[in-house]
């Protein structure tokens, strides 16, 4: 086989507590592995079984810090949540970390989904689908052209300029996280790809391609051509010391995981593949410097 899709690991959230050396360690040890990426996701807190209330480290500023330590392997958020900045803001930290990363970030953005962690941070949960149309022209624009001039219902941005730009003409590329009918209307004219969690399509590679084929319509619909916004899915994957993942049971539904050997992961990734996937992102179980060496023994597999 030879390397079919992109491959990346996103790194731990709060499954357990994971302190900075051992980021570092996975982070390092993923570029080594030769995987495409590393992904962080972009949340605040969770409330967990047993009554245990546990949130990860900010986003924008562990972005930073693996992108100083890494030097090839594309980062980015799985995926920015609008809601936690004002958007003018969120584009000047997606322009510094793709500075400080030469060039690797991928900045994938949707409107959230975690109540709790809104209320907890004093961030507004109502009419969040509204309030990301209009976060995402302002972020757009200010990549892409450097400034704006916008006023809205929820934002004002009042001939914002974006100094200094990020490193690549035309920013970062964007990743619509959602596939939602509305989101997808809003965001398909203007992403370079699109990106769903794997509770939301099964978790195999049938469902992401009934799931990819809605997608393509909905591009179609928005002027956009065959292919042209890139599929990309994350998957869970169990190894055989996983004891399952401790997020929120109401948004991970339960699914069948990969299992978690180099060969099952390298079958699992040219089906994706073969299914429309152009990136996959891993989702580890459990996530450690070690699951990650399995991912790099798949790729070597996948690179054969």
């Amino acid at each position: 086989m030879s390397r079919p899709c992109r491959v990346g690991v996103q790194l731990p959230e709060v499954e357990r507590p994971v302190g900075w050396p051992e980021l570092f360690s996975m982070a390092r040890t993923a570029e080594a592995a030769a995987l495409d990426s590393l992904w962080l996701g972009d949340h605040l807190l969770y409330d967990l079984p047993g009554g245990i209330t546990r949130g990860p480290w900010e986003v924008w500023t562990s972005l930073a810090a693996i992108a100083a330590v890494t030097s090839r392997i594309e980062i980015g958020p799985l995926v920015a949540s609008t809601g936690f900045h004002t958007p003018a803001m969120l584009a000047k930290q997606a322009a510094t970390v793709d500075a400080i990363s030469g060039g690797r970030l991928v900045l994938g953005l949707g409107a959230g989904w975690n109540e709790r962690e809104y209320r907890a941070f004093g961030h507004p949960f109502d009419r969040r689908v509204s309030r990301f149309e209009e976060a995402f022209t302002v972020i757009r624009t200010l990549l892409r052209e450097g400034r704006v001039d916008f006023h809205g219902r929820f934002y004002d941005v009042d001939d914002c300029v974006l100094d200094p730009m990020p490193v690549r003409p035309g920013g970062p590329p964007l990743m619509l996280g959602s596939v939602g009918p509305r989101m997808l209307g809003i965001g398909l004219p203007h992403v370079d790809a699109w990106n769903v969690w794997w509770s939301d399509y099964g978790n195999s590679a049938a469902g992401f391609g009934e799931l990819r084929e809605r997608v393509e319509e909905a591009a179609a619909a928005a002027g956009r051509g065959p292919g042209e916004v890139a599929a990309t899915a994350a998957v869970l994957v169990q190894l055989p010391d996983g004891g399952g993942r401790l997020m929120g049971e109401t948004y991970n539904r339960p699914v069948a995981p990969v299992v978690g050997t180099p060969q099952a992961i390298a079958e699992h990734v040219h089906a994706m593949a073969q299914a429309g996937a152009s990136h996959v992102q891993l989702v580890l179980d459990p996530i450690t410097e070690q699951s990650i060496e399995v991912v790099g023994e798949a790729v070597v597999l996948l690179d054969a």
